[in-house]
């Protein structure tokens, strides 16, 4: 007869992706115990070679994610020869009058305005760091109930097994469980619109530029530099547009692509022909980031339109905040405190917002397929390309920089 296991720790993190894994390492670094439940998953298929291959899902990390991941000493773990610097972002309007915006390191003074990142690679380097992380008990299995007690929070799991602890952090996505748990409301609209990703090499050097191009009836363009010549795509197309794109062959996708970035970066030729792939693309906003005993961070506490590519920063961002909050408490306030949990809160609802805000009326903005629209978006990007004071606060907050 199997016996039931009843553990105990300080706080219980729910999910399996980088924030999940990273919050865990935070607390750990923090001195808290720590709980890392992660849903059981299956084998992984047997891949290519990392060398062979490179990972269709890139994140564009910001100071605040390598400052974070940094004193986690997870930076000095990636494969650094797999990351590349973006040193520009040039952005570009649509129609026959396009304007234009740029942004460069220097005139940002940094050294450089994000890092692309392979999921995989920042994957294995958290994995590699939670095998020796002191205080950090990973489980495998799948909570089904979440309940309270006038001192803990306790979540159930199928088979009887039982996780007690101060503070649970649901880490766990879009669809959180934990959210879920805590009958938290939800606004929720999709863009009608899907992210189609895949990777090319390109035959002129792309300098550590990453570029954007704004279409208007065709969704958002963006190639983001990975080491060598190669580019990340990144294309929030229509829904229609996004079922022609998945038809069509990874050559027919780096033709049309031609178009916009031809006289930038000459031909593209697909790096892995069969990888393209697309997912939805969603504004979600919960009604909270917080309830009794419980903290959300990354999508589950938020979603956002990827134009910006910030959505991951926004996690890490999070994820600092709330370790930060909980170690400053009083003395006297235990870590699952409701005064303490509501400092976090108000410290993220500026900066959520603001990218909510922004990142939903650029969407819009540029989405709608009418002259006057395009006229007036146009003019705003040459404009605000020549007010710099304008532009380094922009860059500054891009950079995660308060």
């Amino acid at each position: 007869m199997r016996r039931f296991m009843h553990s105990h720790s300080d706080v219980c993190i729910v999910g399996n992706g980088a924030i999940a894994k990273t919050t865990a390492l935070a607390f750990a670094q923090a001195g808290q115990s720590v709980t890392l439940l992660s849903p059981a998953s299956p084998p992984a298929p047997i891949a290519k070679p990392v060398e062979a291959s490179w990972d269709v899902r890139v994140y564009a990390l910001n100071h605040t994610a390598h400052q974070l991941l940094s004193s986690l000493k997870v930076w000095g773990a990636l494969e650094g020869d797999r990351v590349a610097p973006v040193d520009a972002m040039l952005v570009n309007g649509d129609g026959a009058q396009a304007g234009g915006l740029g942004f460069d390191a220097y005139g940002a003074h940094v050294n450089t305005l994000a890092w692309i990142v392979e999921d995989r690679n920042l994957g294995q380097a958290l994995d590699a760091a939670l095998k020796f992380a002191p205080n950090v008990s990973v489980l495998q299995g799948r909570a089904s109930r979440l309940e309270w007690t006038n001192d803990s929070a306790i979540v159930y799991l199928d088979g009887g097994d039982t996780i007690t602890c101060a503070l649970v952090v649901g880490a766990d996505g879009a669809q959180s469980w934990v959210r879920g748990q805590c009958d938290i409301g939800l606004d929720y609209r999709s863009y009608g619109q899907r992210g189609v990703v895949s990777n090319f090499a390109c035959e002129k050097p792309h300098h550590g530029a990453a570029h954007q191009w704004f279409t208007g009836s065709e969704g958002i363009v963006a190639l983001l530099p990975l080491p060598g010549e190669r580019v990340s795509l990144v294309w929030s197309a229509p829904d229609a547009l996004a079922d022609t794109l998945m038809a069509e062959s990874a050559d027919a996708l780096a033709a049309r692509l031609a178009a916009y970035c031809h006289d930038k970066l000459g031909k593209l030729t697909p790096l892995q022909p069969e990888l393209v792939r697309a997912f939805p693309l969603t504004l979600m906003r919960p009604h909270a980031m917080v309830a009794p005993r419980v903290a959300l961070v990354g999508d589950a506490a938020h979603v956002v339109h990827p134009m910006a590519g910030h959505g991951m920063n926004l996690g890490f961002a999070d994820v600092a905040q709330l370790v930060k909050t909980i170690s400053e408490r009083e003395a006297h306030r235990g870590i699952g405190d409701e005064r303490v949990l509501a400092r976090y809160a108000r410290a993220r609802k500026e900066d959520v917002l603001l990218m909510q805000l922004a990142t939903d009326g650029l969407a819009r903005l540029f989405g709608a397929d009418l002259e006057p629209l395009r006229v007036v978006r146009n003019l705003g990007l040459n404009l605000l390309d020549k007010l710099p004071a304008l532009k380094r606060k922009m860059i500054s907050h891009a950079l995660g920089h308060q």
